[in-house]
């Protein structure tokens, strides 16, 4: 009876430490939130605005002057859910998606570019910049 009591103790001080965990590292890896953007027209040319609050980037603007858009429409989308790539967001499309530890990493293909916001740097057709926010950053659409 005693070992029986015992191997009952153990599975419940196990099934403990089993949920504290899982609970401590969701939380780690989720506590920074997703990628937050929104894609937008101006002066009928595409244009996405890029926010994360917790890593302080606030609209970074990046417009595609000279590129075209079928619609008028808004979409913002909050890049917190594994999916298969690639996807087509609204005028383009999303190549890479990890969001393992969130914010994660995010690749899109718009207008010819490529586009990678990782939380340390942005890059844009593999070249490093650093997060400015309220930056406006024009890239000339490619065919």
């Amino acid at each position: 009876m005693r070992a029986t009591k015992q191997l009952l103790l153990l599975f419940l001080v196990t099934i403990v430490a089993y949920f504290t965990a899982y609970t401590l590292i969701e939380h780690r890896r989720n506590r920074n939130g997703p990628w937050q953007i929104t894609f937008t027209a101006e002066a009928g040319a595409p244009a996405i605005v890029i926010n994360q609050p917790k890593l302080g980037i606030h609209n970074v603007k990046l417009t595609f002057p000279g590129g075209e858009i079928s619609t008028d429409a808004t979409q913002t989308i909050a890049f917190d859910t594994a999916r298969e790539t690639p996807f087509t967001v609204l005028f383009g499309q999303c190549v890479f998606l990890d969001t393992t530890s969130l914010p994660g990493t995010v690749t899109l293909k718009i207008s010819g570019h490529e586009i990678q916001l990782l939380p340390r740097t942005l890059t844009l057709d593999r070249k490093e910049q650093a997060w400015k926010s309220d930056a406006v950053i024009p890239l000339t659409a490619k065919p």
